[in-house]
């Protein structure tokens, strides 16, 4: 009886989740500068341009990774305080566009200059603060591939900074619960002896997030150098927004956070500055919309060679094996 209330419960939620990344099959009205009636808003051109057009407090969820200054095609490599002084006006926008129940998620990793690293989570917390906004978690978004250093240990992990404007605040636990490590655990003693002992449901996906990032070989991969994986962006819009609500993002890249929102029934709306990213992000948005966009699961383990593989044996096994 036990087992089949367990099983049945994790079915519902199955169920429950396949509804919510349904995508949307209707008519999809996408423009490029914001309008109430919109389901998708792309915006060619500066992010100040497009936050300073929004209406207050419309947005359930601003979810985003800004440049990091390191130069890349689409940033003007600055000093740090310059800036620091530059995301400061943009978190200010943020700020305002935000619900008072809603969440700010700014997605960052680190400075590097003069080979010392400064993590942009840590600079920018003073500016979050000052605008009354409350930190929730610092969560560490782990991923296994990247560039190699060879005078400190290559950086393996970015933060997701996440901040809410008030205590009052949506956060959907059940919607991104992950599998019990140990489900069939059960009580064994006190009044609830033998019966279960974990959630059926699943369990908190903790803090430390363990997300392959997207690399040449990924199902998502674009002509965009630095990009979201979109079941990252899922879980924090299942969890923080509801359907039908707005989720912003300031430097939308190729359309990743505007695509995450179309497959769990929101609404997107994103700047970016590069003409050919736009251009990706209206073509990966439409494609999201009518269930054709490859994407990987949101609820897909991480992959482990099982040593069997030839790129997973060292050259001296391989040696020995002839």
């Amino acid at each position: 009886m036990e087992t089949a209330m367990v099983t049945g419960q994790t079915r519902r939620m199955a169920h429950r989740r396949l509804r919510e990344q349904l995508p949307l099959y209707g008519p999809l009205r996408l423009t490029d500068r914001f309008q109430p009636d919109a389901g998708v808003v792309l915006h060619h051109g500066d992010t100040l341009d497009l936050l300073r057009s929004l209406p207050n407090g419309f947005a359930r969820l601003v979810v985003t990774s800004p440049p990091y200054n390191i130069g890349k095609r689409y940033e003007r490599r600055t000093g740090l305080d310059e800036y620091l002084a530059t995301q400061a006006k943009v978190i200010q926008e943020c700020a305002r566009v935000l619900a008072d129940n809603g969440s700010l998620c700014w997605q960052v990793g680190n400075f590097v200059g003069d080979n010392e690293i400064i993590p942009l989570d840590i600079a920018l917390w003073p500016t979050f603060r000052a605008l009354g906004l409350k930190m929730r978690n610092r969560i560490i978004w782990h991923f296994e591939h990247g560039l190699h250093c060879s005078r400190r240990f290559s950086g393996r992990y970015e933060t997701i900074a996440w901040f809410t404007k008030s205590d009052n605040y949506i956060f959907n636990l059940d919607a991104v619960r992950v599998p019990q490590k140990y489900p069939g655990k059960k009580h064994f003693k006190g009044p609830k002896a033998g019966q279960y002992s974990c959630n059926p449901l699943g369990k908190n996906p903790g803090d430390l997030w363990i997300i392959p990032n997207v690399k040449h070989n990924h199902v998502e991969k674009t002509i965009h150098p630095c990009q979201f994986p979109v079941e990252l962006i899922e879980r924090l819009v299942l969890s923080m927004t509801r359907p039908g609500d707005w989720v912003v993002d300031p430097y939308m890249g190729v359309g990743t956070t505007a695509v995450a929102a179309v497959r769990q029934r929101r609404k997107g709306i994103g700047a970016e500055l590069v003409g050919d990213y736009v251009k990706v992000a209206r073509e990966r948005v439409k494609a999201a919309h009518a269930g054709t966009l490859r994407t990987r699961p949101i609820e897909r383990p991480v992959y482990q060679p099982n040593g069997r593989e030839k790129v997973a044996q060292a050259p001296v096994l391989e040696l020995e094996s002839r």
